[in-house]
């Protein structure tokens, strides 16, 4: 990754076990702050296209051709592109602006191209398009059609909300927002091959749910996986089923609705947790951070409904350090899963003293090192410590790029002395770093009432009933 010219920040808060962190919500201010004192900026509008006509801009100031510092502009604008991809997804981006800029995220976004894990990604794999670059002036970039409808919060009449895990299903039966039945069955999703098992073991939930009311008026569903009009296009629970059978798996949730014969709207699992945070807050502008396997992410906006953006957190850029550990999915570096998941932990339990069993699940390597960390051990106090830090400069970062109130952070992670320690380093940071930001950004482990709310009731208020 090209550093040319961009100014990388040492944070004020350096995570005990990673003296090299240089926060990407630092980075990108000195360069604006650059930009800005040069007196000569000029306009940088990227856009991206989705299907059915949906456009996100986003749209910053740049060094103009020529200028000495012109070099850093590249790297400033494909760390955006990269970060803008995973959290609104697009498979037709416009960078509107000076052209070598647009050249450069060309070329770097081509099957070619470094980032050409990107360009079949967010092109063949969920939009089933194929990636472009459009490079173009600023005033030509299409005007934003975020597109969308108002999902969740509908608690009226008969519903069924379901949550598909790796390892369990979950359904309720909901009347009037109040569960009048509940089920948690355990079942093996990435093991199996056929669809079919799929579509058998979802419908013995909905209809174990269907028998506990007089009528099913709708169905809302929240899966883990990029989920695009209700359309699984890539999710680790059906990475069992052979690629040439994967178009069976696409319209899975679409034919459980037809044979229920009841509207259906299943989205991605993170969302419905930030929905989770909503219906228990009582509140809106609520993004959702759970430390898991992975990270994954779920936005509630300032209106309450939720966007039709991707908020696959684990993929957008956080540190800027050249020799960021790397992804091996994706093989980017410095991106949100590697800060913020149990792949944090055990990326730093070598530097914490402290040797990770081999051979056993990885929920009991987290287990193990959580033991650690209960016990007092300094290094493993050290990990949630960096984690913590982590946190706020990404809290920071994030909300450059979402309209936030709330940030509510959970998984397992986030389970005992570890949840406290990364609520204080975060806390720590955007009081010492971001002042303005911590007055009006409350970040928070969920209460007790929005563990009670749960994912498959938040998911069953998804669909609006139309009378």
């Amino acid at each position: 990754m090209s550093m040319e010219g961009m100014k990388l920040v040492a944070p004020r808060y350096v995570p005990p076990l990673d003296a090299g962190f240089r926060p990407a919500v630092l980075a990108n201010r000195a360069f604006a702050a650059d930009v800005a004192a040069c007196g000569r900026g000029v306009p940088l509008v990227i856009g991206l296209g989705r299907n059915n006509g949906e456009v996100s801009r986003y749209e910053t100031r740049v060094f103009p051709e020529g200028h000495p510092q012109a070099g850093a502009n590249r790297m400033y604008a494909e760390r955006l592109v990269k970060f803008l991809l995973w959290q609104r997804g697009g498979w037709k981006v416009f960078i509107g602006g000076p052209r070598s800029i647009g050249e450069h995220i060309r070329r770097v976004y081509s099957p070619e191209g470094e980032r050409r894990f990107d360009h079949q990604f967010m092109g063949r794999d969920v939009y089933e398009q194929e990636f472009t670059v459009v490079v173009c002036d600023a005033a030509d970039v299409p005007p934003a059609n975020e597109g969308g409808r108002a999902l969740g919060g509908h608690l009226d009449g008969c519903r069924i909300g379901f949550d598909l895990g790796a390892s369990d299903r979950k359904v309720s039966a909901v009347v009037d927002g109040r569960a009048v039945f509940s089920e948690e069955v355990v079942w093996e999703p990435r093991k199996q091959s056929d669809p079919e098992y799929h579509f058998r073991e979802i419908m013995a939930g909905l209809r174990a749910a269907a028998a506990k009311m007089p009528r099913v008026d709708a169905i809302g569903g929240s899966s883990a996986g990029v989920i695009i009009n209700n359309r699984p296009m890539v999710a680790s629970l059906f990475r069992g089923v052979p690629r040439e059978e994967f178009h069976r798996v696409k319209d899975l949730f679409l034919r459980l609705g037809r044979e229920m014969k009841a509207p259906i709207e299943v989205i991605n699992d993170g969302d419905v947790t930030a929905l989770a945070g909503a219906l228990s807050l009582q509140d809106t502008g609520i993004l959702g951070i759970a430390m898991g396997s992975s990270e994954a992410g779920g936005y509630v906006n300032m209106a309450g409904g939720i966007n039709p953006w991707l908020s696959e957190l684990a993929f957008a850029p956080v540190d800027y350090q050249p020799d960021a550990p790397a992804d091996e999915w994706s093989q980017d570096r410095g991106v949100g899963a590697l800060y913020f998941s149990q792949q944090c932990v055990f990326r730093l339990a070598p530097k914490a003293g402290i040797e990770v069993p081999a051979g056993v699940t990885d929920a009991d390597r987290l287990k193990f090192v959580q033991g650690k960390l209960e016990a007092g051990h300094a290094g493993a106090t050290d990990i949630w410590r960096s984690m913590g830090y982590y946190l706020g400069y990404g809290v920071a970062h994030y909300a450059d790029f979402y309209d936030v109130k709330h940030v509510l952070i959970l998984g397992r992670c986030t389970s005992g002395r570890g949840g406290d320690l990364i609520l204080h380093g975060a806390k720590e940071v955007l009081r010492g770093e971001f002042p303005a930001l911590a007055e009006r950004v409350n970040i928070q482990l969920p209460d007790e009432k929005s563990r009670r709310v749960g994912q498959s009731i938040a998911a069953a208020s998804l669909p609006a009933i139309v009378r």
